[in-house]
């Protein structure tokens, strides 16, 4: 079996919900989205039909919401049954106690094993992992953890710039050496989602620390994927934009030259930029690992 670790080029449907009509997204139905982002050179699709994702030859991925601890392993279970590769999961609201969410992890770890899919649990804010102290602590409990990377929670709830940064990045290793997917989206220490232009470190040094904490989920992934309860199928690191609009609360809106509020930046372009960065990323943690 070829145990070498690859990037996949995944777009996140919701940036593609709400764009301006300047963008440059394609438009129409669900197949002809899905045939731009093809044309784009995405591989796979979270959140679409999965048939049609197969059809067009795109690896189709999903998601889900967990609040409550019930029901995880039926779930897993109808997503392998539907052929999706893997579901990242927003588990909790950050207000549970400890033992509420290690009961959440221990049913997502068991169900993960016992369905043989791949269950991502998503560092996101209000929910179980919206602190890092705590993760850390659950990663302590449950090895078996796996995550999605949404790090733009992190570094602005957490103002990670101020301090010792790469002391912090350090501190987080645990949690950047089970990553195995990846919520594409950067941001400053007051705003989750940013347009970043064209990705350039120079005059954004937000963009340098994403850099610096991707390449460290990429050289996890690489280093552990293999070796995981359930590995990622094919042994692919998904990077998927999760871009998404301002009526969600994320995109920034600005007046434009007519006076109206509109979107600062086209969410279907930075997607492509975001990616690039982390295939970027992905190929110095190979080399950082080889």
């Amino acid at each position: 079996m070829d145990t070498t670790a690859t990037f996949r080029r995944d777009l996140n449907m919701g940036g593609t919900w709400l764009l301006p009509a300047w963008s440059s997204a394609p438009v129409g139905d669900e197949r002809a989205v899905l045939e731009g982002a093809r044309e784009a050179g995405y591989q796979g699709i979270q959140g679409a039909n999965p048939e049609l994702c197969r059809e067009l030859g795109l690896v189709p991925t999903t998601f889900d919401i967990r609040i409550e601890v019930g029901g995880m392993l039926e779930q897993a279970t109808r997503f392998a049954d539907q052929g999706f590769a893997c579901a990242t999961l927003m588990v909790g609201t950050g207000l549970e106690s400890d033992d509420d969410a290690a009961r959440l992890m221990e049913e997502i770890v068991g169900a993960s094993i016992d369905a043989r899919f791949p269950l991502y649990v998503e560092t996101h804010r209000a929910t179980a992992t919206q602190d890092i102290w705590r993760t850390l602590r659950l990663v302590e409990r449950f090895p078996e953890l796996r995550f999605n990377g949404d790090f733009s929670h992190w570094y602005t709830a957490h103002d990670l710039p101020i301090g010792d940064f790469e002391a912090k990045l350090d501190l987080m290793a645990p949690v950047f050496d089970r990553v195995r997917y990846m919520h594409g989206r950067i941001g400053t220490s007051s705003c989750i989602q940013v347009d970043v232009g064209d990705g350039r470190v120079e005059g954004q040094p937000h963009v340098g620390h994403f850099r610096a904490m991707w390449t460290r989920a990429c050289a996890g992934f690489i280093s552990g994927a293999a070796d995981d309860p359930v590995p990622p199928p094919d042994l692919q690191l998904g990077f998927a934009p999760e871009l998404l609009p301002n009526e969600f609360g994320y995109a920034i809106k600005v007046p434009n030259a007519d006076g109206e509020l509109d979107e600062l930046g086209d969410r279907w372009q930075q997607a492509v930029v975001l990616t690039d960065i982390a295939q970027e990323c992905f190929a110095a943690a190979e080399g950082s690992t080889t």
